[in-house]
């Protein structure tokens, strides 16, 4: 734990020399002006210019969204400001050309990196139980400055744009640290959708979960971390790690070398042992948010809740096993009828959890697959809206995604696969997804993770799995010694030019030393070869 605590704060140390990455509200857009203009085109630090026009990287212009119909689900139209995403706010933000990304188009595409963007690289997730002590000591070390580190970049919004005032002449936003934002963010796309007075709200809808998205969106959510991740730590080689949780009986990643074991104490909190057991978790209190009519706030709520497997076993009978794994990827439709969580034989559905794995069919009162990891959890991450606040979240979300993958590969469908039109609203393939800037479209993520510059370690052949679990770990750890072992290496051979040197000025004055004795005895003595006294020395030191 000592030596845990001392990497935690040299790691904590370095963030503050470095900026964080993308996610919500731009800070330099949460102004009055901005939202008085409507617009958030930044400048570029690298040029000096709006969107950093003038190094080709991008230029602001006008947001047009879809305006394909949305599903009956959600009946009413311009009361929520993630209606037509994000036009409540902005209307004109940054469009980047090429490579580039960010909400001043700052930053790289997924998968490109260097100074130009030019630079494609693909990374690999692995599983967290593969993982070296100290890789797993790195993971949690920076889950802790995610959480100790205040988002220089980002900001999150407390207040609806109305309470805002109609020119911006209230902003409401507030300073998040880097991981919390990730929770609001998961809080915000769920959130119900306030009608007007005290608990007067709209629950059937949610812009990331209950049909299409869900997938798409989560990938996202997940890439912004992990890139946030690199850019707080400095450490590019940083991927999210999985846990794949077919036929276990437990939760094998719940100990305190881990994700934190279970308290001897209480048993709904972590044990002391652990970093997280001092975590405090926030938006967990919806209905109280829906009685006030407000926002979550991101205030500190109380301590984080685990207590796996201690769960209504009558809505989760079992966890998912590896035969529904591979029954749910077997399903080739993405999306059928509803369109919701009442489709039947939908991929979508079935890894969601709202159908049976083995049939497809859809079913209620009971979840299954990605769902019933959340209810088995029994705790913070058994609520939609507060789930994210348990880290296991980034480790089960990051397995959903490889099984995404897996269908992906399977059947190689058409992005017409992907709902166009009449999807929950926010669902529709067009529809930027909420509340991301920069600006993300559903169906743009519909496209195999190779696209987007990493892959998952179990899904690779054996060859490259052996590669990526065993022997990439130590060629990272040389490459981040390498600039030692090469000084070590000019150290040695300057030493040993030196011996050398002093090695053979010593034979040369000993040889003349005989010479001079040898004269006396005998006389002086002409050469065999007429030589010059240059060639003789030159010849000398060759032959030495």
């Amino acid at each position: 734990m000592v030596t845990r605590g001392l990497y935690v704060c040299a790691v904590v140390a370095l963030a503050q020399l470095l900026g964080p990455c993308m996610a919500q509200f731009p800070r330099l857009c949460a102004t009055s002006e901005g939202l008085r203009t409507k617009e958030c085109c930044p400048v570029w630090e690298g040029d000096g210019s709006v969107c950093g026009a003038m190094s080709g990287r991008g230029f602001c212009t006008e947001v047009v969204v879809s305006e394909e119909p949305y599903g009956p689900q959600y009946p009413h139209s311009d009361i929520d400001d993630r209606e037509r995403w994000p036009l409540a706010f902005f209307n004109r933000t940054c469009r980047c050309a090429g490579n580039y990304d960010g909400f001043n188009c700052g930053e790289c595409r997924f998968g490109y990196r260097g100074p130009g963007c030019g630079e494609y690289r693909e990374s690999v997730r692995r599983n967290v139980l593969t993982l070296s002590v100290a890789e797993q000591q790195k993971f949690i070390s920076y889950l802790n400055l995610a959480k100790n580190t205040i988002n220089t970049d980002y900001v999150i919004a407390t207040g609806t744009r109305a309470e805002m005032g109609a020119d911006g002449e209230n902003p409401m936003f507030s300073d998040i640290n880097t991981y919390d934002l990730f929770v609001w963010i998961h809080y915000y796309v769920s959130r119900d959708a306030f009608l007007g007075g005290p608990g007067n709200v709209w629950r059937d809808i949610d812009f990331a979960h209950e049909s299409a998205a869900f997938l798409p969106w989560h990938r996202v959510f997940l890439l912004l971390w992990e890139h946030e991740i690199r850019k707080i730590t400095g450490d590019f080689n940083f991927t999210i790690p999985y846990w794949d949780w077919r036929d276990t009986q437990a939760c094998d990643v719940c100990t305190d070398a881990l994700m934190g074991g279970r308290s001897n104490f209480n048993p709904n909190l972590i044990s002391p042992a652990s970093v997280f057991s001092s975590w405090k978790v926030i938006c967990t209190q919806p209905e109280e948010y829906n009685n006030r009519e407000e926002l979550c706030k991101a205030t500190a709520e109380g301590p984080l809740l685990r207590n796996p497997g201690n769960h209504d076993r009558g809505r989760v009978p079992r966890l998912p096993t590896t035969a529904d794994v591979d029954a749910v990827v077997s399903l080739t439709e993405y999306e059928t009828d509803t369109l919701d969580r009442f489709a039947n034989r939908s991929f979508r559905n079935a890894l969601e959890g709202f159908a049976n794995p083995e049939t497809g069919m859809a079913i209620t009162g009971q979840s299954t697959m990605h769902n019933a990891l959340h209810m088995f959890m029994n705790g913070s991450m058994s609520s939609v809206q507060g789930s994210a606040n348990d880290p296991i979240f980034l480790l089960h979300h990051a397995f959903i995604d490889s099984i995404f993958e897996r269908w992906l590969r399977t059947h190689s469908p058409p992005r017409t696969h992907y709902p166009r039109s009449n999807a929950p609203i926010g669902h529709n393939d067009g529809y930027y997804m909420v509340p991301f800037m920069s600006l993300y479209r559903n169906g743009d993520y519909f496209v195999t993770n190779k696209v987007l510059g990493y892959e998952y370690a179990y899904l690779l052949d054996p060859g490259q799995r052996f590669v990526q679990e065993f022997l990439t770990p130590y060629l990272q750890q040389a490459q981040n010694i390498w600039q030692w072992i090469l000084g070590a290496g000019i150290l040695g051979a300057l030493v040993t030019a030196l011996v050398a040197t002093l090695i053979a000025v010593a034979l040369r004055k000993r040889k003349q030393s005989q010479r001079r004795k040898l004269g006396s005895i005998y006389g002086e003595r002409q050469p065999l070869l007429h030589s010059s006294s240059e060639e003789g020395s030159a010849s000398y030191q060759t032959t030495l």
